[in-house]
């Protein structure tokens, strides 16, 4: 899941400490989510969605 939200973020240009700002999601969390293949739970999935504009679709 991680490959496609790095995908928006490198697209828009987005850092993972703005998109923490965005959704609250601690910067650590969203690190462990990316370097320790973390499933993000489903709340934060929505958080990351919502953050970014995008359809959880898109998330898969």
């Amino acid at each position: 899941m991680w490959t496609n939200i790095q995908k928006v973020l490198d697209q828009r240009k987005i850092s993972i400490y703005k998109l923490s700002k965005l959704t609250g999601i601690a910067n650590s969390l969203l690190y462990s989510y990316k370097n320790d293949h973390v499933e993000p739970s489903f709340k934060n999935v929505v958080k990351i969605a919502e953050a970014l504009n995008i359809s959880l679709d898109k998330l898969k």
